[in-house]
């Protein structure tokens, strides 16, 4: 029987597979996706310093009172939305999309799609 430990071990294997290829630049930044069962995270990130630039979760007080969950497919929409929004605000528009060893389905899709509709490139 496969356990929940089990499958979160193999994402954080397929993360660090992705992640030997994949790096933030300050031209080109790395949108992070991190979801949990009850919640997603987004996050642009310059690995080079080592800073985040902006970030955006289904717990942000803008988001949470109107989601009444934030582990939805809405919720994962409307946080690729709110990220790209700050993104572009803070003058970045081209990303790099590190799906964070998920696969591209789902939730994951619906962040980046929405981020993308909103202007972020990648």
């Amino acid at each position: 029987m496969i356990t929940k430990d089990d499958r979160n071990r193999a994402r954080k294997h397929r993360h660090l597979r992705v992640r030997k290829r994949i790096s933030g630049t300050e031209a080109r930044p790395r949108l992070n996706v991190y979801r949990s069962n009850k919640n997603i995270y987004a996050q642009v990130i310059n690995d080079v310093n080592g800073t985040t630039l902006v970030s955006a979760s289904s717990l942000d007080k803008e988001l949470a009172e109107e989601l009444k969950n934030g582990g939805t497919v809405e919720a994962a929409r409307k946080v690729g939305a709110l990220v790209a929004k700050r993104a572009i605000a803070k003058g970045v528009t081209s990303v790099v999309f590190d799906r964070g060893g998920y696969l591209y389905h789902g939730r994951v899709q619906a962040l980046a799609e929405a981020a993308r509709e909103n202007g972020l490139q990648f």
